[in-house]
């Protein structure tokens, strides 16, 4: 509570949106108005108003203004020549709700490396205040026996509102600008001529408190936040710069790690009140660097199953009151805690481990194996430097990696690290076992999209410890088109990367874009250097797969696998491609084909002729040439069997497909079939017997003589070298074999 002293009423505007949006397009400041008043006499003793420059995005307008630090500066001098010391508890910040200093200033001035004066931090908020002291009046009116006015609405929505219910008359002057901190400035003196006081201090947390968190712990779920897209060596504190302005809570930032251990880019974050948390979830797509953070709502039990500790050793090991703790990752697994000493303590800029070797805790599975991985604590922020500047130096012959880490981070790994496999095969489920062949799975991340659209693209041959944050910036520029959440990583069945991703992208012109300028590009991962194979594909190709709608992998490979059509409903099995056999075979059926086919056109029936009534007894002369690899003796094939029935090894001889002949024709006669329909001419042999080694005696009497009309000029059509003769050699036969296109 203020009985004395000064308060100031401070406004800014930024570049971007004002209002409850203030802030919220991370546009920086370009105006600060202040007004100081003396709580003891209720007049104003000093004002100022400054244009400020930016500088990250210069304006042509605001050229005459001054950087934001100077400004501060500027107005910090000011105070102190009314007589004022700004430092005193005595005085204090008005703005007009939270934004002002928690989304604008503190914000700016964080990324800008401005170190803010300590006044502000605190501050009032003059719609809380407002509110405050005239509901109490209505509460408990003064002794006056008149009834009294009626309370304000819980949230004044702006100051006209607050103008309004006290009567007063809004700023009116030339200076349009200054005309919201004018305002301010006369509420603030009715707050005082009504005798009332400003009594709800606010406060802007400058420093992540560290804390434990157990699992027993009650979490309200509307304080908590998740926070996407981090860069992988982002540390608590650095996270906490994020989210400079708003409180988060002790112990508030949980790094989220990967099944294998490793960050995955996010974090889950707990604030002290479901008002900063709203405040955070409009910081969505801000930046840390060139990089975009996204900010979405969490639950408790997502921040618990993160966060929560449940082994006594890491509460013990993270109540030692350290400012810093450091992850050791790639440890020799007989290293001692007297060699994690040394490597900090020799060397350029040694440094003290907090309580010796209590201050080193080795990670260890279930049956006391080592895991190459420890962590170390450090007393002081500024040891944390000098830590850090050992990385990837060497204990024995293995380098080292150091990262700054977390308390949540230190409970997550001993959490893992002592789940056994056979504890959590022991399970019982009514799922079946996963096989070798089951397709890819998803790992939960938002909804999928769906449609004939190709804005998509697929990704393929990711090395394996490949995160979103590396994917991120493979994509370098198209990044930026990313819809929201659209950043999907396949595992297998066994929950193992599948070096395949899937992105969804905000146009078909940027899925296309990025699919020609980063196909085949190298992805740089720490020593490796693996090229990409980049994809368009559609929201249904992406199901095809992610579903399990995907075609198996004995069905004949896509082509392309960012064209993935599912295959029809109604087809017929794939056939077991006897290759250099069949296509002998259908080298040959076609040569003949060829030549038949010659005077032939569609639509026809099936062509049993007589032979006395087509051709004559053969004459003399050259006969028809073979091929001199054709086999004397027919060779029967086994038919044809599908993907399925081909691999069973207890599957029984398939039965053989005999051509049925018409009961006409002798039983010992083989001739060829010519088959035509409305789709392009299907040529087959009948898997029948050899045919006679000649034809000048002429056919049984039993085949019909009856021809289409027409089909006795057929053998004036044939070639001169079918016409003489027809073949003396023995032709063998093949069974009936359907024509695959392609094959």
């Amino acid at each position: 509570m203020i009985s004395g002293g000064w308060v100031c009423a401070l406004h800014v505007r930024t570049a971007g949106l004002g209002g409850a949006a203030l802030g919220s397009d991370e546009e920086e400041v370009v105006y600060l108005a202040y007004i100081v008043i003396d709580v003891h006499t209720n007049q104003i003793i000093g004002e100022r108003e400054y244009a400020v420059r930016p500088t990250r995005r210069p304006s042509e307008e605001l050229q005459t203004g001054q950087p934001l630090d100077v400004v501060i500066q500027q107005f910090d001098e000011f105070v102190r020549s009314l007589q004022v010391d700004p430092q005193s508890p005595l005085f204090r910040l008005v703005t007009d709700g939270q934004p002002p200093l928690r989304q604008c200033l503190h914000p700016e001035a964080c990324s800008k490396d401005i170190n803010l004066p300590l006044y502000y931090a605190r501050f009032h908020d003059l719609r809380k205040e407002y509110v405050r002291a005239y509901t109490l009046r209505a509460v408990k009116p003064p002794r006056a026996q008149a009834p009294p006015p009626p309370p304000p609405p819980d949230h004044p929505g702006s100051l006209s509102d607050m103008l309004n219910y006290l009567g007063l008359t809004p700023y009116s002057g030339e200076n349009f600008y200054a005309a919201e901190v004018k305002d301010m400035a006369s509420i603030i003196q009715k707050i005082n001529t009504d005798g009332f006081r400003l009594e709800l201090p606010e406060t802007v947390d400058l420093v992540l408190e560290t804390g434990i968190c157990s699992k027993d712990d009650e979490i309200d779920g509307n304080c908590i936040v998740r926070a996407r897209g981090l860069p992988w060596q982002s540390s608590d504190q650095d996270i906490a710069k994020f989210f400079r302005g708003l409180n988060v809570a002790k112990g508030g930032v949980a790094l989220c790690l990967s099944p294998q251990g490793r960050r995955n880019g996010e974090a889950l974050v707990r604030f002290i009140s479901q008002e900063h948390r709203d405040m955070a979830l409009k910081r969505h797509k801000h930046h840390i660097g060139p990089r975009y953070i996204e900010v979405y709502r969490a639950s408790g039990e997502d921040f618990l199953s993160v966060a929560g500790g449940a082994t006594c050793e890491a509460a013990a090991f993270l109540t030692r009151g350290a400012q810093v703790i450091v992850r050791m990752r790639g440890l020799p697994y007989d290293a001692t805690p007297q060699q994690v000493l040394e490597f900090f303590s020799t060397g350029d800029d040694p440094v003290q481990v907090l309580d010796g070797a209590d201050g080193v805790l080795f990670v260890r599975r279930s049956d006391g194996r080592a895991t190459g991985d420890a962590f170390v604590l450090f007393a002081k922020e500024d040891d944390a430097p000098k830590a850090l500047s050992r990385h990837r130096k060497l204990i024995g012959s293995r380098y080292i990696e150091l990262f700054r880490s977390t308390t949540a981070e230190v409970q997550q790994v001993l959490n893992r690290s002592l789940e056994t496999r056979s504890s959590t095969a022991s399970t019982p489920t009514a799922a079946p076992a996963p096989s070798e062949g089951l397709l890819p799975v998803l790992v939960p991340q938002h909804v999928i999209t769906s449609g004939t659209a190709k804005d998509c693209v697929r990704l393929r041959g990711l090395p394996y410890e490949a995160q979103v944050e590396h994917i991120l910036t493979f994509l370098d520029e198209f990044a930026k088109n990313i819809v929201v959440q659209g950043v999907h990583m396949v595992y297998n069945a066994q929950g193992h990367p599948s070096g395949e991703a899937f992105i969804q992208m905000d146009s078909e012109a940027s899925a296309f874009l990025c699919a020609q300028q980063k196909h085949h590009r190298y992805m740089t991962f720490g020593k490796k250097q693996r090229y990409i194979e980049v994809f368009q594909c559609s929201g249904d190709d992406m199901n095809l797969v992610l579903t399990g709608g995907v075609t198996p992998a004995t069905s004949p490979k896509v082509l392309s696998p960012g064209t993935l059509v599912p295959p029809p409903a109604a087809a017929a099995p794939a056939p077991r491609l006897l290759a250099q056999h069949i296509a002998h075979q259908s080298l040959i059926a076609r040569q003949h084909e060829n030549l038949l086919l010659a005077s032939l056109r569609s639509p026809m029936v099936p062509l049993l002729p007589t032979y006395t009534a087509v051709r004559s007894p053969a004459p003399a002369g050259p006969a028809y040439p073979i091929p001199q690899f054709l086999p004397a003796q027919q060779t029967i094939l086994p038919t044809k069997r599908t993907y399925d029935r081909a691999f069973t090894p207890t599957e029984a001889t398939p039965a053989k497909r005999p051509y049925t002949l018409p009961p006409q024709m002798a039983p010992a006669l083989s001739l060829p079939v010519l088959s035509y329909g409305t789709s392009p001419p299907i040529f087959s042999y009948a898997n029948t017997n050899s045919m006679l080694s000649t034809y000048g005696s002429g056919l049984p009497a039993a085949i019909p003589t009856a021809l289409p009309a027409g089909y006795g000029s057929l053998s004036t059509a044939l070639p001169a070298s079918m016409s003489a003769s027809f073949p003396t050699a023995t032709l063998p036969m093949f069974p009936t074999y359907p024509y695959y296109p392609g094959v």
